[in-house]
């Protein structure tokens, strides 16, 4: 039996490769002859960068930048395609996971840092940048990016403000004219991980400000930010960065690059696929294994799991997801792409239990998986 094994990251539990390896050695319990194929997958989340870098077999490129808040890291990039193709995570700069939970602060945050390594990546000479935009400590609309390319922000005085949200009151112009050049001969293309738009009660700030550290207080600011921005750069260049699908990914910093940096924004998990080949991967599969922490209503809106079971379902390949959490009721949308969904927690548990045990709850349910398959 020749199975493939992918699944994305289980948030704040098992990167993506971590669950892929549990899954395979709980089937191998069970199945010892199967035949599995690792292909752990993203979405523009977490983990994203890393995994392109690894599938496309690229290098990994040390790079010093600044953190969220403005403190010197080191952290990386990849390069792929004998040098022409550069993979940037934003996380790795200006991701959550740099901050302590007690620095989250979305009104001080902001994105020079991922711009950083956009700026190192394109005096690389490459030709194509791919960014993994999940995971960011941001909603900075991306003025942080903008900045690091050579973009400044100008209030009525004709002064040059600091590019943080919570600086940018007063901010009345754009200031192109220092936009790095090397842009022009680079295409980009952002992987999204979310469908929300930029404003609005399901935009970046209402939706993702708290789990960035934003006060109730703050998302009128965060808000009124954002909708400024949007305004300004709607009269410079023409296009609305709050009016296309995706513009609230990783705090509306995919929305920026739309607008000045002429950026493609995609679907994350679908373009992951299209770059990996994963179609390649399930040649010759009787069974595909995917999930992630939880596989509900919102995995159909991009998410990695629904991709996959969409490729496989294409070539007539049963489809098992797994998640520390599934639907309780039958959810027709995801019965329609999954043969079987299992919750791994086989008892009510807390998350931080939950979590705990992800690793070992997912080699026992790929055993009674593995049980359960005949041949």
């Amino acid at each position: 039996m020749n199975i493939v094994i992918a699944p994305n990251a289980f948030k704040n539990a098992l990167d993506a490769r971590s669950a892929a390896d549990a899954i395979a050695e709980g089937l191998l319990k069970s199945k010892p002859h199967a035949q599995c194929r690792i292909f752990p997958v993203a979405d523009g989340g977490d983990g994203t960068g890393d995994l392109l870098i690894k599938h496309l077999k690229g290098e990994r490129i040390e790079a010093r930048a600044h953190d969220a808040l403005g403190r010197p890291i080191t952290t990386h990039f990849g390069l792929a395609d004998a040098g022409k193709t550069a993979i940037i995570e934003m996380a790795d700069a200006s991701g959550l996971r740099q901050l302590k939970p007690t620095e989250l602060n979305p009104l001080k945050a902001n994105s020079y840092g991922t711009g950083e390594l956009i700026k190192a990546a394109l005096h690389k000479g490459v030709k194509k940048i791919v960014i993994g935009m999940g995971g960011s400590a941001t909603i900075d609309g991306g003025i942080g990016i903008l900045s690091a390319l050579g973009i400044k922000f100008i209030n009525t005085k004709g002064d040059e403000l600091m590019a943080t949200p919570g600086t940018l009151d007063d901010l009345v112009y754009i200031d192109t004219s220092g936009l790095d050049k090397c842009i022009q001969n680079c295409e980009i293309v952002i992987l999204c991980d979310v469908d929300n738009r930029l404003l609005g009660n399901k935009g970046a700030a209402a939706v993702f400000g708290p789990q960035k550290g934003a006060a109730s207080g703050d998302l009128p600011k965060l808000e009124g930010f954002l909708t400024k921005l949007a305004d300004i750069a709607l009269k410079q260049t023409g296009k609305y960065m709050a009016g296309i699908k995706h513009s609230g990914t990783a705090g509306g910093a995919a929305a920026a690059m739309y607008a000045f940096c002429n950026t493609k924004l995609v679907a994350g998990a679908d373009t992951f696929l299209q770059l990996t080949n994963f179609n390649a991967a399930l040649k010759d599969a009787d069974l595909v294994i995917t999930g992630e922490g939880s596989i509900d209503e919102q995995t159909l809106g991009g998410k990695a799991p629904v991709a996959v079971a969409i490729a496989a379902k294409q070539k007539g390949i049963k489809v098992i997801g797994v998640a520390g959490n599934v639907p309780t009721q039958p959810n027709t949308g995801l019965n329609q792409l999954f043969d079987q969904l299992i919750n791994i927690n086989k008892t009510p548990v807390d998350l931080e239990t939950a979590l705990k045990n992800t690793r070992q709850n997912l080699i026992l349910t790929a055993e009674q998986i593995g049980n359960g398959l005949g041949g």
